[in-house]
């Protein structure tokens, strides 16, 4: 799963790096190293053609679960076609750029947390399901999820799951509303950076508050 990310840089930033010079910001969120779940963070989708980063809020429940199931951060890829998730797939499909995201290893009070990012240190676009609207009084179902998937190989020592990260071409395509939520499926399975993409190293356990916000969150700890 991902219960922490790094998101260090601007929303303009990722957007300019991911090649949307157009598009349209309605974001006030600052750059933080350690993102818990519960906060609105810059999440990029495609709306009326426009490409757009907006301030989404970290969780989502559908209205009509309420009472019946868990807010829920996550969301597995193999779970997206049924019908909690299968009409995010249709309209709220997104991706929230990252440096990095946080695990933990260890027993419970002696917690360990790890940065894990991709090894050439490029940002990583991680796909998301989000509820963009419209709303009346139920602003509470808005909201995203980052979809993830089973870890492999050596990140297996970290955690057993992992989120879903493309290249910045495949993201885009997983953002186009031309294709299909059957072919973004297919996309995300097939394009997902492979463990190889990654690197990993412990930081401070003071990472381990969510309220706890700075450069030193994404340092690797002195061996």
């Amino acid at each position: 799963m991902c219960g922490r990310f790094d998101q260090s840089q601007t929303a303009r930033y990722y957007a300019s790096v991911f090649g949307w010079a157009d598009a349209v910001y309605d974001s006030e969120s600052t750059p933080a190293y350690n993102v818990p779940p519960g906060t609105y963070r810059p999440v990029m989708h495609i709306q009326d053609g426009e490409h757009r980063v907006d301030d989404v809020f970290w969780s989502y429940r559908a209205k009509w679960a309420e009472g019946k199931l868990p807010i829920s951060i996550n969301a597995r890829l193999d779970k997206l076609t049924n019908r909690y998730w299968s009409r995010l797939m249709k309209n709220g499909r997104a991706i929230v750029p990252a440096e990095g995201w946080y695990e933990w290893t260890g027993e419970k009070g002696k917690k360990q947390p790890w940065h894990i990012h991709r090894k050439d240190r490029a940002p990583l676009y991680m796909l998301a399901l989000a509820n963009f609207g419209p709303f009346t009084e139920h602003r509470a179902e808005a909201g995203f999820v980052l979809v993830t998937d089973d870890a492999a190989e050596g990140m297996l020592d970290i955690h057993d799951r992992r989120p879903v990260v493309l290249e910045a071409a495949d993201a885009a395509l997983w953002l186009d509303p031309a294709i299909s939520p059957e072919q973004a499926l297919e996309l995300a399975r097939r394009a997902a950076l492979p463990p190889d993409a990654f690197e990993w190293f412990k930081v401070t356990p003071q990472l381990n508050r969510p309220t706890a916000d700075s450069p030193q969150m994404a340092m690797p700890l002195p061996e």
